[in-house]
Formats: C-alpha cells, sequence, structure tokens
C-alpha cells in the first residue's frame, strides 16, 4: 500500500500570504467581506477540533474540478503602481506554492483593497 500525500487547502494559502507579503510594494494582506466570514468559520470549526490554524489571512487557496486557484488580498505602497505590484504578487505566489509544495497553480488572482498614500519628502 502506497502513502499518498494531501496538502490541505489553508497550507497552501499560508505559503501564498507569505510569498504575498515577502514582494516588494506589498504593505500587508487585506481580507474582504467574504475572507473575514470563511476566516471566521474556519477558525471555529478548526478551534472546535483542536487545530492550530495555518497564518494565511488575505489569502483563499481552493481546489476544484482538478484545478488548484489562489486568491490574495493586498495593500500596497502608493509610491508603486498598484498594477506592478499585482502582476508580481502573482508571478512570486505561483512559484512558492510551486516550489514549497510541488502543485501546480491554475490560476492566482490579486485584489488589490487598499492603497496606502506615499510619503512625501
Amino acid at each position: 500500500m502506497s502513502a499518498q500525500w494531501i496538502i490541505e487547502e489553508p497550507v497552501v494559502a499560508a505559503v501564498a500570504a507569505d510569498a504575498a507579503l515577502a514582494t516588494p510594494g506589498v504593505v500587508r494582506l487585506e481580507t474582504g467581506v467574504g475572507g473575514l466570514v470563511r476566516s471566521w468559520g474556519r477558525g471555529k470549526w478548526q478551534q472546535v477540533k483542536g487545530i492550530t490554524p495555518a497564518p494565511a489571512t488575505g489569502a483563499l487557496a481552493e481546489f476544484g474540478d482538478g484545478d488548484l486557484r489562489v486568491r490574495v488580498g493586498i495593500a500596497t505602497s502608493g509610491a508603486v503602481p498598484a498594477a506592478a505590484v499585482a502582476r508580481q504578487v502573482q508571478r512570486e505566489v505561483r512559484a512558492a506554492v510551486t516550489k514549497q509544495t510541488g502543485l501546480d497553480v491554475a490560476e492566482v488572482s490579486v485584489v488589490v483593497l487598499d492603497i496606502e498614500p506615499a510619503e512625501v519628502p
């Protein structure tokens, strides 16, 4: 009998969150309303089961139809174009998830939910 390894969605989300936060121009991860509801529900379920949650606020991973999709909500610095930061987050998240889990990522969606004003010298 061979062992089968399963990587849970919260683990993939934690990898994605770490990669997004390490991307230059990302100030913090942001959670939209849907993310808050999912996070609360997942947290309660994990509390009941005695599971320590992986830190993935602002990131969500979903397996569906054989594909892995990752969504990340970010706040960017106003000193850097938000679109450029979002594209770099997509690349960094895809690379980190593939490298750390061996999974192929079908889609990485990045939503810029806030832009912090750039400091004026």
